[in-house]
């Protein structure tokens, strides 16, 4: 660690100097430079200070449990959690109160850039009440279906929820599925209408419907506007009467839960972690139940909203620590930690997410491989409901099999590789896990179990080996105005859905639950709902099992040849619609060759679907001026001879952005 400064060399031109950014070291001298003012030279005393040094630590000690509340915000997609927590951040100090404080809490640039949250963000809110200084954990989590495992995870880390209703929206699909996932944990909910500052808004219609549906009196209600902070405050107030102090005990052995990560390239992994029991403090050695490993503790501290270090932190309290966890997969999500020669019974966990569609993930080139594996990794410690599997293909080379909660995670998480890894890849078509059954007692010897679970269509078993095909199944929850209701029963029905129940949550509002096949929403359902709708209908899903279906493997053939890349599953009523469309989209972008290509969908040796793509053909019969018919005849029947002997020897490869175009384009189903 250098830096260099001369007397006279150095006049107002920049320092050189080499600091590592991110360790928070400094150098151990005051290092005088010469700088140049308006009134002539002056010498500057200049310190390096790490932003640890310059924060005053807060002392923890101060809030008792019975002063500590740990809440969370939970709503649909869009009912305004974000704005609601940069006005509780407000209102405490936590953030300076500016113009530009729009969701403070969505960090990462596709949240920005998409006005959605996708991570569950921690801050630490210190708030005076009746003369009692109190500490107020808040998390804010995601809204969309795809992303209720971090909600689930944020909630093991809670006391109570504020569920944010839109006064003009009323519930909504989300809200939900929110409020069950609180009632399970029996968590207290305290009922928030926001945006009552609306032209539209009714917030005696949303009172109504919150009584109705999820059984809370309607003066429970608390009605705010979060842009405009109309009685906000009051928010505050409940969270510290109707949610009750963590039960934990301090004077046990440490017992944390670890209920978030990420990975930082300079410090390693920083675990945010909800203390159950015991204290800990900077210098602790600490032991994580998953791995067994010890490690010294570097750092603790409190997020508000950004990292602040304390000198120690206590239970009941929820914050961040640094151990020197250099390796990803040290940190696991779920894990305990506690000291050293002081075991513990490890706390629950959390179930780990189960993985609804699948679809294959490859580098653009294959000398990017090891970069993409490594971002990977790091990805996935931060995200944990992604599933890892390796996989490899003869046209895009090695890669991986990756399972998601739906098709917008896949799409976030391919577009946080692009942001924060820079890395470009490409995507398979999105599948679901399928079941098979196996008959023979010599297959379920090989394969060890009487019943598989296929996630690569090109695995899937032939009709002779199985006794039946299973598909997974969900249960769908529609909310909908009732002027739509018979446009999204024709959705349903075309989707082979069967309609459970419909409700009427108010006089023209209706709650319709459906099972559905997964492979049927999970591309282009919820768009189609949405258009249908015009954007009013909502549509959450849960999973509820697998049910017996009629599935069928669909191989893609170019000449006769499968391209393994394009083999799908389908159900056989569908089998030519999505033929069709796949042969269709091939022969749009398949370059042509000097013969002709048949592109066929076929189901075992049955062709269902056939396009071709025409071959380059000279004009043999331009030096014919005239003459006989046999003559020219003779010439393009030589021609096709040639053709026919060329298409036998020729190999056609597909090339890349051929793939990528039909894999990208979904079949219209």
């Amino acid at each position: 660690m250098w830096a260099f400064a001369g007397r006279g060399w150095w006049r107002g031109r920049a320092l050189a100097a080499w600091v590592p950014r991110a360790t928070g070291w400094r150098l151990p001298w005051p290092l005088r430079v010469r700088t140049r003012g308006a009134a002539g030279d002056s010498w500057a005393l200049d310190r390096l200070y790490s932003s640890a040094e310059l924060k005053e630590k807060v002392d923890m000690s101060q809030f008792p449990v019975e002063n500590i509340r740990n809440f969370s915000i939970i709503a649909h997609v869009d009912h305004g959690k974000s704005t609601l927590a940069d006005r509780l951040l407000e209102l405490t100090g936590t953030i300076d109160k500016t113009k530009n404080n729009k969701q403070v809490l969505d960090k990462l640039q596709v949240e920005r850039e998409r006005g959605i949250t996708v991570k569950a963000q921690t801050a630490s809110l210190f708030y005076n009440c009746v003369g009692k200084q109190y500490l107020l954990n808040l998390i804010d989590t995601p809204g969309h279906v795809d992303f209720s495992y971090e909600v689930s995870r944020s909630l093991s880390a809670c006391q109570g929820v504020l569920l944010v209703v839109d006064a003009n929206e009323g519930i909504q699909a989300q809200t939900v599925a929110n409020f069950f996932l609180a009632f399970e944990a029996q968590l207290s909910v305290i009922p928030v209408i926001n945006k009552i500052d609306l032209k539209n808004a009714d917030p005696e219609r949303v009172e109504k419907q919150i009584e109705k549906v999820f059984d809370i009196p309607s003066d429970e209600c608390i009605k705010i506007s979060a842009k405009l902070g109309t009685n906000v405050e009051s928010v505050l107030q409940a969270v510290i009467e109707r949610i009750p102090p963590p039960k934990v005990q301090r004077k046990n052995p440490l017992r944390a839960l670890v209920f978030d990560s990420t990975f930082d390239q300079y410090r390693g992994v920083i675990a945010n972690v909800a203390l159950f029991d015991g204290a800990v403090s900077k210098g602790d050695k600490i032991v994580s139940a998953h791995t067994q490993k010890t490690y010294e503790v570097n750092e603790v501290g409190i997020l508000n909203p950004n990292e602040q270090p304390t000198h120690k932190l206590y239970a009941g309290q929820v914050g961040y620590l640094i151990a020197g966890m250099k390796d990803v997969t040290e940190a696991q999500i779920g894990d305990t930690l506690y000291l050293h020669k002081q075991p513990v019974e490890p706390l629950p966990g959390f179930k780990s997410a189960k993985p609804m569609v699948f679809a294959g993930m490859y580098p653009v080139d294959q000398s990017e491989y090891n970069n993409l594996k490594s971002a990977i990794e790091k990805l996935t410690l931060n995200d944990s409901s992604v599933t890892v599997h390796r996989d490899s293909s003869l046209a895009l080379g090695a890669g991986w099999r990756l399972g998601f909660l739906g098709l917008l995670h896949m799409e976030v998480f391919n577009q946080r590789l692009e942001q924060e890894y820079n890395a470009s890849v490409i995507l398979t078509t999105p599948t679901v896990p399928y079941k098979a059954v196996l008959s023979s007692a010599k297959l379920i010897k090989e394969y060890r179990e009487k019943e598989i679970t296929i996630i690569n269509p090109a695995q899937f078993p032939d009709k002779s080996k199985v006794t039946e095909y299973l598909e997974p199944v969900v249960l769908g929850t529609i909310i909908t105005p009732d002027e739509y209701i018979g446009k999204i029963m024709t959705l349903c029905q075309a989707r082979r859905a069967v309609q459970k129940t419909m409700v009427f949550i108010d006089q023209n509002r209706v709650m319709l639950k459906y099972l559905l096949p997964l492979n049927e929403i999970v591309v282009d359902f919820y768009d189609s709902l949405k258009s249908l709708s015009s954007g009013y209908a909502s549509f959450d899903y849960e999973d509820a099992g697998y049910q017996t279906a009629e599935l069928v493997k669909m191989d893609i053939l170019l000449n006769g040849n499968i391209v393994e890349e394009l083999v799908t599953v389908v159900h056989k009523d569908k089998a030519q619609t999505v033929g069709k469309a796949i042969c269709e989209r091939l022969r749009d972008s398949l370059p042509r060759q000097l013969f002709e290509i048949a592109v066929q969908a076929a189901i075992g040796s049955k062709i269902i679907a056939r396009e071709t793509v025409k071959a380059y053909r000279k004009n043999v019969l331009a030096k014919c001026y005239g003459g006989d018919i046999t003559r020219k005849m003779k010439l393009l029947k030589r021609q096709a001879e040639g053709k026919k002997k060329l298409r036998k020897v020729g190999n056609v490869e597909v090339p890349k952005d051929a793939f990528i175009k039909v894999l990208r384009t979904q079949p219209d189903k």
